[in-house]
Order: C-alpha cells, then structure tokens, then sequence
C-alpha cells in the first residue's frame, strides 16, 4: 500500500471523505471545483510541484482559506520553510505517525467548522 492509499484508507475509516489528485495541476483544479475543507498534499508530484501548486492554491480568493497540510519526504528545514513561505499551515514529515495525521487533521477541520 502507497502512502496515498494509506491516507486515504485512515482518513476515510475515522469518517472523512477524500479524493485524490495525482499530480500538483490536477490538485490546484480539484481545490478550485470542489472546494475541500483540507487539503493534505505532497511536495513532490509530477507536473507541478506541491510548494507551486499550494501557492497557486493560497493565492486564489476562492481557495485561499483552506488549510494545507504538507505531507512530505523532504525534511531539511529549508524544504519546511519553503512549503510555510507558499502557505502551507502545517508541515509532517514521512514516515508519520498516523494517529498524529488524524490528529492534525481533527484539528485544522475545527478551526474550518
């Protein structure tokens, strides 16, 4: 199991609905159509990059207020403030630990509600 399956499958067991993007052009459309509460994206995607594709993201009037979670392999602390420079809200790190994603989760969709 990838670690999207993974998500997704842990998200939607704790009563989330998910979909899914598989690239950062498809993620910034999807975010514009469907207006998600949350988005949790990965830096590293094909096509556009997760730091451009959460800008963009972070720069419309229609999506600006959706919290982002970066869920990334890049872990040097220029990678991380990189990601808070283009409007990520909070930055985890794989592996993770997946009772903290829920947790993170929980909380960015309270402070949405």
């Amino acid at each position: 199991m990838d670690t999207y399956e993974l998500v997704r499958f842990i998200l939607e067991k704790n009563g989330y609905d998910t979909f899914l993007a598989m690239n950062g052009r498809d993620g910034v459309n999807a975010a514009t159509k469907q207006l998600p509460d949350l988005i949790i994206m990965d830096l590293a995607m094909p096509e556009m990059d997760g730091w451009t594709a959460m800008h963009l993201i972070k720069n419309d009037a229609r999506t600006a207020s959706i919290p982002m979670i970066a869920l990334t392999a890049h872990v040097l602390p220029a990678d991380r403030q990189r990601a808070m420079d283009a409007g990520c809200d909070e930055y985890i790190t794989k592996p993770m630990d997946l009772l903290d994603l829920v947790e993170s989760v929980d909380y960015w969709l309270s402070k949405v509600k």
